[in-house]
């Protein structure tokens, strides 16, 4: 792998982990469009690694918030926010565990990513026209597990992490915000998760000057994501995230068709 393509999947990983757009559809996809090789497990590990970071960075002051209340004041708002965070992983800690080896073969198969592309696609737009948004605090230990299963049809490449929980999110009723600002604060726990599930298999013999590359990509550029669609949603809605997976799907079936 050069250093180029490295920085490439490096910036994937970033735009697809935090923009509702698909960061292990983009990352399989990079192959089928260029023909390039898979870049293998240890890649994949360290680029996780890196928007762990990234995530936790920026949200440090919530965490520090969230865990110092859960900890010690479980009862006040941010104090069960923590623990309603813990409990509404476990759906797709779960999904992960029965499921990882369909996820890593037959759900990565083109044609399904594609329809996931569109599919969820749509599922974003409807809830970003019809989500009332008038949730601004207070959130219920009810609304958070119902997104954290929305959270668990990610494993599917095409569904987007970040899309899913913020769809799901807007179908719940709360604003564009604080719909983003959860699904960033669910992401913490189960990227984390996968990454230790999987370090296992780095071996240091393999870190090189593009791994190297790739990892500060992804967490330089998840960093800057964040900061972006955090900024971006206060004036805008989703559509051009929309309207750009609608377009990936259909250019991928193209693809296929010809």
């Amino acid at each position: 792998m050069t250093i180029t393509t490295a920085i490439i999947l490096g910036l994937l990983q970033a735009l697809g982990e935090f923009l509702p757009i698909s960061s292990s559809a983009h990352l399989v996809l990079f192959s089928f469009f260029t023909g390039k090789e898979y870049q293998g497990l240890t890649f994949d590990v360290l680029l996780h690694l890196a928007t762990l970071i990234a995530v936790c960075a920026y949200f440090y002051k919530d965490l520090l918030v969230l865990t110092k209340k859960g900890l010690t004041e479980p009862k006040s708002e941010d104090g069960r926010l923590f623990w309603y965070i813990g409990l509404a992983t476990i759906p797709a800690a779960v999904a992960g565990y029965f499921l990882e080896d369909l996820a890593e073969s037959t759900f990565r198969a083109h044609w399904i990513i594609a329809l996931n592309l569109i599919v969820f696609a749509l599922l974003l737009f409807i809830a970003d026209r019809k989500g009332k948004q008038n949730i601004k605090d207070n959130l219920s230990l009810k609304i958070m597990m119902l997104i954290g299963c929305a959270q668990a049809l990610a494993l599917v490449p095409g569904v987007s992490r970040s899309g899913i929980t913020i769809t799901a999110a807007l179908f719940l009723g709360l604003s564009r915000s604080l719909s983003a600002r959860i699904s960033f604060l669910l992401s913490m726990p189960i990227i984390a998760g996968a990454a230790v599930l999987q370090i296992s298999h780095i071996s240091l013999s393999q870190i090189d000057a593009p791994l190297i590359a790739g990892f500060l990509s992804a967490l330089i550029g998840g960093f800057l994501v964040i900061k972006f669609l955090m900024k971006y949603i206060q004036k805008h809605n989703f559509d051009i995230f929309v309207y750009y997976r609608i377009a990936l799907g259909l250019l991928i079936l193209l693809k296929l068709a010809f």
